[in-house]
């Protein structure tokens, strides 16, 4: 499982040839690059945390089909002042 936040532009389509984009890891410091056919949650654009199955090939993240998952953030956590 890959998680991450959605950065720089979303490119395709999810069931021809697939979604194209970059996952930052959690710190922050690595964006790979993602492919991804299948499902896709509406709440699913740049900016969002989101997690997928896959396998890393070749450089690029290939998601399983349907396994993308966006997260909610926490209702809980402090609000930024």
């Amino acid at each position: 499982t890959l998680s991450g936040k959605v950065v720089g532009d979303v490119a395709g389509n999810p069931q021809e040839g697939g979604i194209h984009f970059r996952l930052r890891d959690v710190k922050g410091t690595v964006a790979v690059p993602v492919v991804y056919k299948g499902s896709v949650p509406d709440l699913f654009r740049t900016g969002r945390d989101i997690s997928l199955d896959g396998r890393l090939r070749n450089g690029v993240f290939v998601g399983v089909k349907n396994t993308l998952v966006t997260k909610c953030p926490s209702k809980y956590s402090p609000k930024k002042k």
